[in-house]
């Protein structure tokens, strides 16, 4: 999106540099405003558009080569080391309608909930096609990976025994959409730029309310839900809300102390739908930021990849003379001094108390292991690299990784 910015917008500030402070924020928020209205260039909405969206091609139109590979994959899909970004290129950029469709019928979830195929394919063509594919990271592939962690966690054993297939269907279905229309910015940017969205919802979880309420839009476009009871269908979208909105990153410290109290006090319940729902929320909640947790090949790929978000954005800001948020200044913010803090203060607390809760577990420990391993790279390549250069060369000088088919972890 941010391709698309105005290429008179700095004139324009210039030739009211000499009017009232107010009147040049004002410019500027509605300069920013336009750019980031989701819904006026190419990434218009379906309805404003009127048209129907496509569905994206299924594996069947792939060469017979992708095709056999791309199902070779599937049959490993609860592997830790799943490698997101070749399977999304052998399904012809639809990793997450392809994977979904594959994890819906391991669970049997389509007989189960009397689900049609094309309503099925139309709103998950939907949620793929609303992601923008033009951010680094919030994409349709962050939304696949998301999934397929979501997937492996659901197979733990201290959990899978207690799911229903309600519980599966939300987990997945969150999973998936958790960050649709993602705009490549964040919460302060909207803010701060008074757009429409942070105005709706009140300065509070503002994108996170944005993708639930886009997901129930989608759902009830698509029809995916309309032979359902009006009620049960309303529990699932709030259902859905309810764990979309776990993902606020400024909530992570409400979510993490009430799990430590939970396991502190060895009073988790996994027999009441309540305490399954909020163990959904905290496996959501890792999922989402699983990235340092895989393998440094994979996790190397989506650090750069956030970063250069960050980055977009703070030269966005830059643009429109306004403060660069912390994290996007590439100038002073590096990729390992930005991953180094945020597994030390997001991941690493949270993925701790999820091996306790999930002990004894391979995946768990493996996880774990890789973080630590990870944080040691970032840290080697912090001291070998000034901030200025450490991203250009990170890629040819970084430290010993493992990933391949012999590392396959269940």
């Amino acid at each position: 999106m941010h391709s698309h910015l105005s290429r008179g917008g700095r004139g324009d500030f210039q030739r009211v540099a000499s009017a009232q402070q107010g009147e040049v924020e004002t410019v500027t928020r509605r300069k920013v405003k336009r750019l980031l209205s989701f819904q006026r260039y190419c990434h218009a909405s379906r309805l404003l558009r009127g048209l129907v969206p496509h569905t994206p091609r299924s594996l069947h139109l792939l060469d017979d080569d992708y095709l056999g590979q791309a199902a070779h994959m599937l049959s490993k899909v609860g592997t830790w080391n799943f490698d997101i970004f070749l399977f999304d290129r052998l399904t012809n950029g639809n990793s997450l309608v392809t994977l979904m469709c594959h994890l819906f019928n391991v669970y049997d979830l389509i007989h189960h909930f009397q689900l049609d195929m094309v309503k099925l394919n139309r709103f998950l063509g939907m949620v793929q096609e609303d992601y923008h594919s033009q951010n680094p990271y919030h994409n349709a592939v962050h939304a696949a990976d998301v999934t397929q962690a979501m997937y492996c966690y659901l197979r733990e054993p201290k959990l899978a025994e207690h799911l229903s297939p309600l519980d599966i269907f939300l987990g997945l279905m969150a999973a998936a959409a958790h960050d649709v229309d993602h705009p490549g910015v964040n919460q302060p940017f909207l803010i701060k730029t008074r757009h429409h969205l942070a105005s709706l919802y009140q300065n509070t979880s503002v994108l996170e309310s944005h993708h639930w309420r886009s997901t129930v839009g989608m759902l009830r476009e698509s029809g995916l839900l309309s032979h359902l009871p009006a009620d049960m269908s309303r529990d699932i979208e709030q259902r859905l809300g309810s764990l979309i909105l776990a993902t606020d990153i400024n909530r992570q410290n409400e979510f993490l102390m009430t799990f430590r109290e939970h396991l502190d006090n060895q009073d988790l319940d996994l027999q009441l739908a309540s305490h399954r729902h909020f163990i959904l929320q905290i496996a959501l909640k890792c999922a989402d930021i699983c990235n340092p947790c895989r393998v440094w090949e994979l996790s190397r790929q989506w650090s750069e990849r956030v970063c250069e978000e960050f980055y977009r954005q703070g030269d966005l800001e830059k643009k429109f003379d306004l403060e660069i948020s912390p994290l996007c200044n590439q100038q002073s913010d590096s990729v390992p001094a930005i991953q180094i803090g945020f597994i030390s203060y997001i991941v690493e607390p949270l993925f701790e108390e999820w091996h306790r809760f999930t002990e004894p577990s391979l995946l768990s420990q493996t996880m774990l292991d890789h973080l630590h391993k990870n944080k040691a790279n970032w840290s080697s390549l912090r001291c070998a690299h000034t901030p200025s250069d450490v991203q250009g060369r990170s890629q040819a000088e970084e430290p010993e990784g493992e990933v391949g088919e012999g590392a396959d972890i269940p």
